[in-house]
C-alpha cells in the first residue's frame, strides 16, 4: 500500500498553492472580511478554470472524475491562507444531487457548479443549534402538487451569495438517531424564489459569512426534492460526511501554516541574548504542534480514502479526522499565538485569524465531543 500522495497530487498542491499564494495574500482575506460578498468571484472563476470546483463531481457532468483523496491536496492549500471561498457547502450540495438528486437534476446544476456559474450552500442548522436529525423543525406541509416550507434556518454558509439552499425540511414524524429517513426530506430552493428572505449574522470568525434565512410558505415542487420526500436524512449524513473531510482538511492546512509561521518566528525573536527557539518549554510546544497536526492529518487521509471508496466505516472515519482536526487546530492556533507572545494578540498580526477560523470550524459539523460520540454510538459503545 502506497501511503504517500502521487507525483500528479503533488503537482496539484503545488498548483494549488502557486495560485493561492499570488491570489490570496493576507491583505485579500482582510479585504474579504469587509466586503458584504465574502469571497471574490474573480477567484472563483479561476478556481472553476483549473477544475477545483469539479474535481469529485463525474466526469458526465462536467467534472474531473477525482477522488477525495486529490480534494485534500487542494482544501489544505485553501486552509493554509484562510481562503475565503464558499467551495465547501457548494460541494455539499452538489454530494447531495450527485447522490440522490433526479437525472434532470444532475444535469441542471452538476455541470454549471463545475463551471463556477452556481453557488449554493445548505440549510440544515436551527435555533436549537443540533446536528441530528431531530434538530430539524422547518416544516414542510403538502401545498397542492408539491410543498409548502415555512420556519428559519440559522447558521447559514455563504447565504447571501448562494444562487440554491439545500434545505432539509421536516415531512413526517421524528425519528431518532443518524441512520433513516426520519421524515425529512431534501429540497434545491432557489434562493430568488418568494418568501425567502437573508439575515447577515454577525461572527467571530469574519472570514467566513453565516446568514440566517427565513422560509415564509415557499413553495417547492416535486421537482424541487432531491431524493426521496421522508427519506432525505441519509442522503444528508453522507453530504456532510465527505464535507467534514474536506473541512477537516482544509484546517490542517490552517494548522500547518501556523505552525510553519511559529516556528520561523522562534528563530528570530530573541529574549535574553538568544532566539526563543532555543529555550526548551517552547520547543516542546513546537513539538507537540507537530505531533497533533501529523496525528490529525492521517485521520483526514483516511477519511478521505474511506468516503472515496463508500467504505463501511466511512461515516466513523470522517468523524475521527473532524474530531482531530479541530482539537488539533484549535490548540496549534492558541499555542501560536502564545508562542508569538505580545505581537500575536494584535490585530495587525494574523495569527489572531488564524484562531478565528480555527474556532467556527471547529464547531461546523459539531464539535470534537459531537464527533467522538459518533464514533462511540457506531462502534457499540
Amino acid at each position: 500500500m502506497d501511503f504517500g500522495f502521487s507525483e500528479e497530487q503533488e503537482m496539484l498542491r503545488r498548483s494549488a498553492r502557486s495560485l493561492l499564494e499570488r491570489e490570496c495574500p493576507s491583505a485579500h482575506v482582510r479585504q474579504m472580511m469587509e466586503d458584504e460578498r465574502g469571497y471574490s468571484p474573480e477567484l472563483w472563476r479561476k478556481m472553476a478554470a483549473l477544475g477545483w470546483l469539479g474535481l469529485v463531481l463525474p466526469e458526465e457532468h462536467g467534472g474531473a472524475g477525482l477522488d477525495y483523496v486529490d480534494l485534500v491536496v487542494v482544501a489544505e492549500e485553501m486552509g493554509r491562507v484562510l481562503l475565503p471561498s464558499p467551495f465547501i457547502w457548494t460541494l455539499m450540495f452538489a454530494e447531495a444531487i450527485g447522490r440522490a438528486g433526479s437525472d434532470e437534476q444532475k444535469r441542471r446544476f452538476l455541470p454549471a457548479i463545475a463551471r463556477g456559474e452556481i453557488i449554493a450552500t445548505a440549510a440544515h442548522l436551527e435555533a436549537n443549534g443540533s446536528w441530528e436529525q431531530d434538530g430539524i423543525t422547518l416544516g414542510a406541509r403538502k401545498g397542492g402538487a408539491g410543498f409548502v416550507l415555512h420556519g428559519e434556518k440559522l447558521f447559514v454558509n455563504d447565504a447571501q451569495v448562494a444562487d440554491f439552499f439545500l434545505v432539509a425540511a421536516r415531512t413526517g414524524g421524528k425519528r431518532g438517531g443518524r441512520k433513516g429517513g426520519g421524515g425529512v426530506t431534501l429540497f434545491a430552493i432557489d434562493a430568488k424564489r418568494p418568501g425567502i428572505a437573508v439575515t447577515p449574522l454577525k461572527t467571530m470568525d469574519r472570514t467566513r459569512k453565516l446568514g440566517a434565512v427565513a422560509f415564509r410558505d415557499v413553495k417547492a415542487g416535486a421537482a424541487d426534492v432531491v431524493g426521496e420526500v421522508n427519506d432525505g436524512w441519509p442522503v444528508l449524513t453522507s453530504a456532510i460526511d465527505r464535507a467534514k473531510v474536506a473541512l477537516a482538511a482544509e484546517m490542517m492546512g490552517g494548522a500547518q501554516k501556523v505552525l510553519e509561521t511559529t516556528v520561523a518566528y522562534t528563530k528570530v525573536r530573541e529574549q535574553f541574548g538568544r532566539p526563543i527557539g532555543s529555550f526548551q518549554a517552547v520547543q516542546h510546544k513546537c513539538a507537540n504542534m507537530m505531533v497533533d497536526i501529523e496525528g490529525a492529518k492521517s485521520a483526514v487521509y483516511y477519511a478521505a480514502w474511506a468516503v472515496s471508496n463508500d467504505a463501511t466505516d466511512a461515516a466513523t472515519a470522517a468523524a475521527v479526522a473532524k474530531a482531530a482536526a479541530s482539537d488539533a487546530y484549535r490548540r496549534t492556533a492558541a499555542d501560536g499565538i502564545q508562542i508569538h507572545g505580545g505581537v500575536g494578540f494584535t490585530w495587525e498580526h494574523d495569527m489572531h485569524l488564524y484562531f478565528k477560523r480555527a474556532k467556527s470550524a471547529e464547531f461546523t459539523f459539531g464539535d470534537a465531543n459531537f464527533n467522538r460520540e459518533i464514533v462511540a454510538q457506531s462502534i457499540g459503545l
